[in-house]
């Protein structure tokens, strides 16, 4: 049960609701959350960390091992080597994928089951156009609203 603070003028969403289910919540100012999948969420505890050699977690078990990352503001992602789970593929998860982070146990944990990522288009490391982009943080936005709410906690 959640904790009602009697100084507190506006709802704050949980840190483990995905996008589409803090698009329900109406922040201070009015304005509903959006999900951005180019951008860490704050509550994820990525800031100033390198996340490469961490281990993985989907919604439904391990997925693989960070090869690579970025932290660019508005370009922020993960590679995933997925080793022999899906044929030694490396995957690309957006930033906003990302729900937290155990820096103790070297884990990140994202928002997504295997299939989806499985089902996500293919890493191309030498795309580097805004196309490719649009097309893989579509797919990713897509993912959440066609998710029933409560599916991804």
């Amino acid at each position: 049960m959640d904790r009602i603070d009697q100084n507190t003028t506006h709802a704050t969403p949980d840190p483990a609701l995905r996008a589409v289910d803090r698009d329900d919540v109406v922040m201070g100012g009015g304005t509903p959350a959006a999900f951005d999948p180019w951008s860490y969420r704050d509550e994820a505890g990525v800031a100033g960390s390198t996340l490469i050699g961490y281990k993985v977690e989907a919604t439904d078990g391990s997925i693989g091992k960070i090869d690579s990352d970025s932290s660019e503001v508005n370009a922020s992602y993960l590679v995933v080597d997925t080793g022999p789970w899906i044929f030694g593929k490396k995957v690309m998860l957006p930033a906003g994928t990302v729900n937290h982070v155990d820096h103790e146990e070297q884990r990140v944990y994202v928002d997504r089951s295997k299939d989806q990522i499985k089902a996500a288009p293919e890493y191309d490391e030498t795309a580097t156009d805004p196309a490719y982009r649009d097309k893989l943080g579509g797919y990713y936005n897509d993912t959440y609203a066609a998710t029933p709410p409560g599916g991804l906690r």
